[in-house]
C-alpha cells in the first residue's frame, strides 16, 4: 500500500464509510508491525540506524511502500492485510471511483518527494558519503584490487585474492557460517542493502539513490526521475516568413513545347499496329508451365532449354528371341568361358529356346536394366559436345622407319643347350668371342659364340647367381657368386703370355692380421682355391650380383643382407676389400660402375643413388616412382640411365635433365628381370617373366637441347615357362648387334639382325 498523505490538501478525500475503515486498519496494521520490528532490534542499536522512523505519525505514514503496501525502507518485514482486510478495500473501490481523479494514494513524484524529505529530516541513514556524479575519468575510485581480468578461480588454493596499488597481498577475510550469517542479517537492519563485492572481497552498502535507481531500472523506467519520455516535440524549422518555395527559377521552355521524342514513339506504335504487329484482340498465347524431357518435338517447337534427343534402347534382335536359331545358342563349354572373363565382358543376355512363349519364364534381370536405363536418361548430360575432327594418327609421335634404324635384332640365330637347370645369369666377354652362363644346376659354361661349343664348365655346386667376364681383354678372367663366395676364375682363353699373367694376378699370399679402420672391414677371406684355380672370396652373406670396374683391377660385390656392409669393393692387385664411404638406406638390389668416371651407382628398391668416389659424398637421387627395381643399366656416355622394376614398367633417366624419369615404358606384363645398353650401337634391351625380351632404339645426342630418341623396335619371343619364370638375363654382344638371352627353360638363345 502506497502511504497516505495528511497534510492540506494532499490527502485524497474520501468518502463513505469503506475509506473510514480502511485507514484504520491500515494504522492497526502499522502500529502492529512497528511493535515487532521493535522487539526485534537489539537493545543497543539506536533509532538512526533502522530504516523506519517511529514517534509520528507523519513519519510512519511514509515509512509505506510505493505500491504494493510493503514496508518502504526495510525487506526483513512487510506487512500483510487480512482477509477482513481485503473486503474491505474491495468495497472502498467502488466508492471511491470519483475519487481517483482528484489523487492517487501515492504518486511517484510524492515518493521521490518522501526520500528528500527524510534527507533533511536529520542526520542519514547512509554510511558513505553521497558522491555527486561525474562524467570525468579522474573522479572514478580506483579498485583496491590491482589483478585486472585475471579470473579469481586463479587464487581458490592461495591465501589472498590478488595485490593492492603498493604491490601487497590482499588477504582472504575469513567467511561467516551460513547460521552465523543468517542471525547477523537478522540483526543488522540493513543487511538488505549489503552486497558481498567478490573482486575486492568486502562488503558494500548501496545508498539510499543507488536502491532507488535499481528499483527504477527493475520497473524498466529510466534511471533517472527527471528523465521525460514523453517530452513535447520541437520543430526546429521556422516556418515564419517562407513564402518562396525551395526553388524561384523560371519555367523550362520544354514545359511548354510538345516533345519531340514522344510523337516519335507514337508514331512507331501506329505503324506496328498498322502492320499488325501489335493486336489488340487476341489474346496471348498461354506458355506451358510443364513440358516432357524424353519427347520427340524439335527444338523449333519447344520454347525452352535446347533440346537434345533421348538416347534410344537398343532394339531387341534373333538372339532374345523365344525361339532363335541354333547358331545363336550358345554351347556349354562356351558358358563355361564365359565365367572366366570379367564382369564387364561377360554377355548381358544368354540365349534360350523355349517351344512356345507360354513355357518363357519372367526375365529376372528387368527390373535392373530398367532401373539402368533410368540412370542413364537421369546422369545423362543435356549440352552438345563440340567435338574436335582430328585424325588420330596426327597425335601419334612422328618415329623414324624402322627400316632407316636398321640394324637391330630381330630373329633367333642360335641355342646354345647344355645346362639341366634355369640360367640364371650370363655375360658376354669383352672381344665377343667368349659366352659365360651360370645355372641352378651349380654349373658354370664357357661357349663359343660362333660356334655353340661349350668349352669349359666349372661344377661349383650350388645354384649361380651372377657371372661377370674382365672388362680387359687381355686379362680374361671370369668372376663368379655362389651363395657366400666369389670365385674369380682363369678361364684359360687367352695366350701363353696372358695365362702367365694371370696367374701372377690369382695367386693370394698367406693374410696377415690387420688393424680394422673406418673404411676397411674384416668382414672377406681372401684365399687359393686350388680346386678350381684361382682366387675365392668368402662373405659373411649371400652374394648377388658381382660387378667389375672398366680397368679390370676392382669390382663391387653386392649383398642385399648386409646392412651397412652390404656393397663391397675389392681390389685385385693389392688383393684388399673395403666398403664403400656411404650409408645406403634401403635395400640394395643392384650396383653399377660409371663408364668413364669414378661414380658408382647403388640401386635400391625405391629409388638410385649416385656417389662420387672421389669426393666421397652423394651427388644426385634418381626417383624411380615404381613399385620396386629389379635392375639397372648405364649408357655408354655415361648420362642416361634405364632402370627396371617388378610392376613391368622400364624407366628412362637423363641424369642432366631431372631426377625423374624423362621416359616410363610400360612394355612388360610381368617383372622385368633384366635391362642392358649396347656398346656402340644406339640399342638397348629389356627381359621380362612373360617370356618376352623388348629391343629399343635409343639415340642419345651430343647437343643437349635434344632429347634422346626413343623407338620400340621388336619383340623377341622364344623361351617357354619354367618354374613360373621366363627370360632370366639379357647381354648384347660388344661388337655386333646381337642380343642373347638367358632363359628359364635351361636355353640361351642368340637374336641376330
Amino acid at each position: 500500500m502506497k502511504p497516505l498523505k495528511e497534510n492540506g490538501s494532499d490527502k485524497p478525500k474520501k468518502n463513505g464509510e469503506g475509506s473510514k475503515q480502511l485507514q484504520k486498519l491500515i494504522a492497526k496494521n502499522m502500529e502492529e508491525t512497528l511493535k515487532r520490528i521493535e522487539e526485534a532490534e537489539p537493545a543497543t542499536e539506536s533509532s538512526e540506524d533502522s530504516p523506519f522512523v517511529s514517534g509520528s505519525e507523519d513519519t510512519g505514514d511514509e515509512a509505506l511502500s510505493d505500491d504494493d503496501g510493503s514496508i518502504s525502507e526495510s525487506g526483513s518485514e512487510q506487512s500483510k492485510l487480512s482477509q477482513d482486510e481485503q473486503d474491505v478495500i474491495q468495497s472502498s473501490e467502488g466508492d471511491s471511483d470519483d475519487a481517483d481523479n482528484d489523487g492517487d494514494l501515492v504518486s511517484e513524484g510524492e515518493d521521490d518527494d518522501n526520500y528528500h524529505a527524510e534527507d533533511s529530516h536529520g542526520e542519514s541513514d547512509d554510511s558513505r558519503e553521497v558522491v555527486e556524479e561525474s562524467d570525468s575519468s579522474e573522479d572514478e575510485v580506483a579498485p583496491r584490487n590491482t589483478v585486472g581480468d585475471v579470473p579469481l578461480e586463479w587464487y581458490k588454493d592461495e591465501g589472498h585474492i590478488g595485490y593492492d596499488l603498493a604491490g601487497k597481498k590482499i588477504k582472504k577475510k575469513e567467511r561467516q557460517s551460513k547460521l552465523d550469517s543468517f542471525l547477523a542479517n537478522v540483526d543488522d537492519s540493513r543487511s538488505w542493502r549489503k552486497i558481498y563485492d567478490q573482486y575486492n572481497d568486502e562488503e558494500v552498502e548501496l545508498t539510499k539513490d543507488e536502491t532507488k535507481l535499481i528499483g527504477r531500472l527493475l520497473k524498466g523506467k529510466a534511471p533517472h526521475p527527471d528523465f521525460d519520455p514523453y517530452a513535447p516535440y520541437v520543430d526546429w524549422f521556422a516556418w515564419d516568413g517562407a513564402k518562396h518555395p525551395l526553388s524561384n527559377a523560371p519555367e523550362p521552355k520544354r514545359r511548354f513545347i510538345p516533345s519531340k521524342w514522344e510523337s516519335k514513339t507514337v508514331l512507331r506504335l501506329v505503324r506496328a499496329i498498322r502492320k499488325g504487329l501489335i493486336k489488340f484482340d487476341e489474346k496471348p498465347k498461354e506458355k506451358p508451365r510443364f513440358f516432357d524431357l524424353w519427347d520427340d518435338s524439335t527444338s523449333a517447337e519447344r520454347q525452352g532449354l535446347a533440346y537434345i534427343p533421348a538416347p534410344k534402347a537398343k532394339l531387341p534382335g534373333h538372339d532374345e528371341s523365344y525361339n532363335p536359331s541354333a547358331e545363336y545358342i550358345p554351347t556349354q563349354e562356351e558358358i563355361n568361358a564365359y565365367q572366366l572373363l570379367f564382369e564387364e565382358d561377360r554377355p548381358k543376355f544368354i540365349p534360350k529356346q523355349f517351344a512356345n512363349m507360354r513355357s518363357v519364364p519372367a526375365y529376372d534381370k528387368s527390373v535392373q536394366e530398367l532401373f539402368d536405363r533410368h540412370l542413364d536418361l537421369y546422369l545423362c548430360p543435356r549440352v552438345h559436345k563440340k567435338r574436335i575432327n582430328i585424325d588420330p594418327e596426327s597425335l601419334k609421335p612422328k618415329l623414324p622407319s624402322r627400316r632407316d634404324l636398321k640394324p637391330y635384332p630381330s630373329t633367333c640365330y642360335l641355342e646354345y643347350k647344355g645346362h639341366k637347370g634355369p640360367v640364371i645369369t650370363i655375360s658376354v666377354e669383352s672381344t665377343g668371342q667368349w659366352l659365360a652362363s651360370g645355372s641352378k644346376d651349380g654349373t658354370v659354361r664357357i661357349w663359343e659364340i660362333e660356334t655353340g661349343r661349350c668349352v669349359q664348365i666349372w661344377d661349383l655346386g650350388e645354384p649361380v647367381e651372377q657371372v661377370s667376364w674382365n672388362p680387359k681383354p687381355e686379362v680374361p678372367m671370369l668372376a663368379v657368386a655362389v651363395g657366400h663366395d666369389v670365385f674369380i676364375l682363369n678361364t684359360k682363353c687367352g695366350s701363353d703370355e696372358q695365362q702367365k699373367t694371370i696367374e701372377e694376378i690369382l695367386h693370394v699370399e698367406p693374410q696377415k692380421a690387420e688393424d680394422d679402420s673406418d673404411l676397411t672391414a674384416n668382414v672377406v677371406t681372401w684365399g687359393q682355391d686350388e680346386k678350381h684355380g684361382g682366387i675365392r672370396l668368402k662373405h659373411f652373406k649371400s652374394v648377388t650380383k658381382v660387378e667389375w670396374h672398366r680397368n679390370g683391377d676392382y669390382l663391387s660385390t653386392l649383398m642385399p643382407s648386409g646392412e651397412s656392409r652390404s656393397v663391397l669393393i675389392h681390389q685385385l692387385s693389392k688383393k684388399q676389400t673395403q666398403r664403400i664411404p656411404f650409408k645406403t638406406k634401403g635395400i640394395p638390389v643392384a650396383t653399377s660402375f660409371h663408364p668413364t668416371r669414378s661414380i658408382f651407382f647403388t640401386a635400391t628398391k625405391q629409388d638410385v643413388r649416385v656417389y662420387d668416389l672421389i669426393k666421397q659424398k652423394r651427388i644426385k637421387k634418381l626417383d624411380a616412382g615404381v613399385r620396386e627395381i629389379s635392375s639397372i643399366a648405364i649408357h655408354p656416355g655415361g648420362d642416361n640411365a634405364i632402370v627396371g622394376s617388378r610392376d613391368g614398367k622400364l624407366c628412362w633417366f637423363d641424369m642432366d635433365l631431372s631426377s625423374k624419369p624423362y621416359k616410363v615404358l610400360r612394355a612388360h606384363k610381368k617383372d622385368l628381370t633384366a635391362v642392358a645398353y649396347h656398346r656402340t650401337y644406339p640399342l638397348f634391351a629389356s627381359c621380362s617373366d612373360d617370356n618376352t625380351a623388348y629391343v629399343f632404339h635409343g639415340m642419345v645426342y651430343s647437343d643437349l637441347n635434344e632429347n634422346p630418341l626413343i623407338v620400340p623396335l621388336q619383340i623377341l619371343r622364344g623361351h617357354s615357362t619354367g618354374d613360373g619364370r621366363g627370360v632370366m638375363d639379357c647381354k648384347f654382344h660388344p661388337r655386333q648387334p646381337w642380343l642373347f638371352t638367358a632363359g628359364s627353360d635351361s636355353l640361351i638363345k642368340l637374336y641376330c639382325h
